[in-house]
């Protein structure tokens, strides 16, 4: 099958997620190939916004061919940035299409916006296109606002593209519920995890704990709110003899360290690529995510990959839980959440743990459930 890959994020700007799904989608034999237009802003990305580069250009990532341009956005304009973003993706796939032909299906990654523009698409050319669901409501509140006071328009077209898309793939089922409020559920949908690299994130077991501090580590952007660390803080107060290490997008701001000023032992490490996330989970003893709202929560699967344990909330969608190996605390309250990191001190992990997490999440395995949903429509 002839797959066109189109994410709505893409490197330096997040989106690994679409690139794992291409290479075990390439992997079954598939003819895979990506368009990542990656928009800048000026506040967000500061000099790169100006110096990135220009034009388009084909660059292999992983194995993965992938057509590639950065769009500058304009402040503040959030509807004529997306017409422009949709309308770059559209003459990029002109462009495609004349080197490489018509592909069978269109495959989105995130209805914002790269659904848009596979939906434009595909009523020109009479394909297919799905979309794979990553963002929860949050990040549409953080974006637009309650009541989506910025960009009323945003959410109608997005419900209109749901609607119309082949079938919508969100990454967990509680994703359905959650996005619901805003798009409601008239649209065909199949729930498929994400993809772990099981053999990148590969079991390993820990330094013997004498002699040294028990290490948490909290890998997720430095969303405050809505990744909990305020109530992390709090549960954090109090508690001896642990090290917590804090690493993600922004996640070592100001805002972020005045939060754990009180708090001893608390290292922030900022942005890691795959490699420094992996290297930090083999040097920690436990992974502790206190979100409000997840639409998977895929650091926790990588992390039991790596053979840690984690303690996290009762908001994380169950498909990225592993029994045995995750202690829940309610979502919002720092005395829980600081007695299950107390237990989880306690936990020795059993490495059938991982097994029964591979089993659900290797590339091999989400790859044959995609394209059963390709195959059937």
């Amino acid at each position: 099958m002839h797959i066109l890959e189109i994410p709505s994020f893409f490197p330096p700007h997040g989106g690994l997620f679409a690139l794992e799904q291409a290479r075990a989608l390439q992997a079954q034999g598939n003819t895979v190939r990506m368009l990542a237009s990656v928009q800048l802003g000026m506040s967000v990305d500061g000099v790169f916004y100006w110096k990135a580069r220009r034009g388009r250009w084909w660059k292999e990532q992983d194995g993965v061919e992938v057509y590639r341009t950065f769009m500058r956005a304009f402040p503040c304009c959030i509807r004529p940035n997306q017409e422009r973003w949709c309308r770059i993706v559209e003459e990029m796939y002109g462009e495609y299409k004349q080197l490489y032909g018509k592909p069978d299906v269109l495959h989105a990654h995130c209805c914002q916006w790269a659904g848009v523009a596979a939906w434009r698409i595909a009523k020109k050319e009479g394909i297919p296109f799905f979309i794979t669901e990553h963002l929860p409501s949050g990040i549409f509140e953080a974006n637009y606002g309650k009541g989506w006071k910025r960009a009323p328009w945003a959410r109608l077209l997005l419900k209109d593209t749901y609607a119309h898309a082949t079938r919508v793939i969100p990454v967990s089922a509680e994703l359905v519920d959650d996005l619901a409020p805003l798009f409601g559920k008239d649209y065909a949908y199949t729930p498929i995890s994400n993809i772990i690299d099981v053999d990148f994130f590969a079991f390993r077991s820990r330094e013997p704990r004498t002699d040294r501090p028990f290490r948490f580590c909290c890998l997720a952007i430095g969303d405050i709110y809505r990744k909990g660390y305020d109530v992390l803080a709090e549960a954090m107060k109090g508690m001896d003899g642990i090290e917590l290490h804090i690493a993600g997008n922004g996640s070592d701001c100001d805002a972020m360290r005045a939060l754990f000023a009180d708090v001893p032992n608390v290292f922030f490490h900022g942005a890691l690529d795959k490699a420094g996330v992996r290297d930090l989970l083999y040097r920690s003893d436990a992974l502790v995510l206190a979100s409000r709202s997840e639409a998977q929560g895929l650091v926790i699967m990588e992390a039991i990959s790596t053979g840690i344990p984690v303690v996290t909330t009762d908001i994380i969608p169950r498909n990225a839980l592993q029994e045995g190996a995750c202690l829940i605390a309610a979502v919002g309250d720092a005395i829980s959440l600081r007695q299950q990191m107390q237990e989880v001190m306690s936990v020795e992990f059993n490495p059938q743990w991982r097994d029964e997490l591979r089993e659900r999440v290797a590339p091999e395995v989400i790859a044959r459930q995609i394209m059963q949903v390709f195959s059937q429509g």
